[in-house]
């Protein structure tokens, strides 16, 4: 079977090249932009995540034999088409906002410049790619924010498809999240791995006490022991009992987390095990998790609203022609229009570093004091700028991200409903339709 990304695309993507093949338009200079036209309702930033993973992905996109025999089956037999698309290989630019970066409304995120018939192939793998993670990234990152600075496990491999789980954990990870449940992700991208044990190992064995021992005596005192498969106070006092008061933590997975997180503290300090952790779970998602700010929490795990966006489960990014020829163009429908013409973006700082907007131009930027470059070059000539390898990339994403981060005003940590915390400033320019 086919195992590249090449088939991971929209029918209508190879429907248009033939088409442009035909009519001779396949070649025509084009660049095409990826953006948002808004965040998320009451979202007040994005985070780009997934560069890394396209960039992994876009020496693959091949067509093969085996993908060119399943377009056969599936009816696509233009012969032009195919012996197009047997020889392709991507050959154009690609610049974009670094991966961990913020973006806002109307930010350009990426840029694709190539023939069109290159260019548009890629939409769909771009914006599956890009869609989700950012998406993953910008809830993580909201949960982060809550957490201040208490940490966070990305724990949602079960409740998502088994490779978005691998990308989810990528993007948690980029953001701060401290280590994921997912193995791959360990493998593929270094993120660290952690996991002790669920409910259905205690009730393996004939009582709780049993079931701890097996785990201490495998994982050692400094595991982290389920104490509410029965009773949370006979299971902490069990505990305590098993591993001694130097117990690594215990976790809550049900409950009144703040409440039983209170109780579960003064009930460790009594019996001398001040030192032992409290880690929470159970469908947390960032108001959970700044909710519990007062309660002795030390760490959260998130699985469903982390892999899921917590309610936006895409960043709503999208894929247009802005420039034919050097020509910008531009779509003009009702509540969907765009700016034509090839972007440059600057984020604009007051004299303490604090960002206070976004300018984005057709056209070079004049920079001013205090402005920093949005827009860095990605692929040269079908080549990856700068290459790394998947950890690398995933690292260096992370770093510029604790980077950047510090720079947004405090109105964008707010998780109540608001406008983005940075104004988009958009000079656009004429366009031809």
């Amino acid at each position: 079977m086919p195992t590249g990304p090449a088939l991971l695309t929209d029918r209508y993507e190879l429907t248009m090249v033939a088409a442009a093949l035909a009519d001779g338009t396949a070649d025509r200079d084009c660049v095409f932009e990826v953006f948002s036209r808004r965040l998320p309702h009451g979202r007040r930033y994005g985070v780009v995540a997934g560069t890394g993973r396209l960039l992994e992905q876009l020496p693959a996109f091949r067509f093969g034999d085996e993908e060119l025999a399943t377009l056969r089956e599936q009816g696509l037999t233009d012969a032009r088409l195919l012996d197009w698309l047997a020889d392709f290989r991507f050959t154009g630019d690609v610049d974009g906002y670094a991966e961990g970066e913020f973006f806002f409304p109307h930010s350009p995120v990426l840029t694709v410049r190539a023939p069109f018939a290159q260019g548009v192939l890629l939409e769909t793998l771009v914006l599956s790619v890009l869609n989700h993670d950012s998406a993953i990234a910008s809830a993580a990152a909201r949960m982060v924010g809550a957490a201040c600075e208490r940490p966070c496990i990305e724990m949602g491999s079960r409740r998502t498809h088994e490779q978005a789980a691998v990308a989810a954990a990528r993007a948690a990870h980029l953001v701060g999240f401290v280590a994921s449940s997912n193995l791959e992700a360990g493998r593929r991208y270094g993120v660290p791995t952690t996991g002790t044990s669920a409910h259905a190992f205690t009730l393996l064995h004939d009582d709780e006490a049993a079931a701890f021992r097996a785990q201490v005596d495998t994982l050692g005192v400094g595991t982290t022991l389920l104490v509410d498969t029965y009773d949370v106070v006979q299971g902490i006092r069990t505990a305590v009992e098993v591993a001694g008061p130097e117990l690594g933590a215990i976790r809550l997975d049900s409950g009144d987390l703040p409440t039983l997180a209170t109780a579960a503290r003064r009930q460790l300090d009594e019996l001398g095990a001040a030192k032992t952790k409290i880690i929470v779970t159970s469908d947390l998602d960032e108001f959970a998790i700044s909710g519990l700010m007062a309660a002795p929490v030390d760490g959260y795990g998130v699985g469903t609203s982390l892999v899921t966006g917590s309610g936006a489960p895409t960043a709503g990014m999208v894929y247009k022609l802005v420039e034919r020829d050097g020509v910008p163009v531009a779509k003009r429908s009702e509540g969907k229009n765009s700016t034509g013409g090839r972007k440059s973006a600057v984020r604009r700082h007051d004299a303490d570093g604090t960002a206070v907007a976004e300018l984005v131009t057709a056209g070079p930027v004049e920079p001013r004091d205090g402005d920093r470059s949005l827009v860095v070059s990605l692929v040269r000539g079908g080549a990856v700028v700068s290459p790394a390898s998947p950890a690398e990339a995933l690292a260096a994403a992370a770093e510029h991200h604790r980077r950047v981060r510090e720079a947004l005003p405090a109105e964008a940590w707010a998780l109540s409903r608001g406008e983005p915390a940075l104004e988009t400033v958009n000079s656009g320019t004429e366009v031809t339709r």
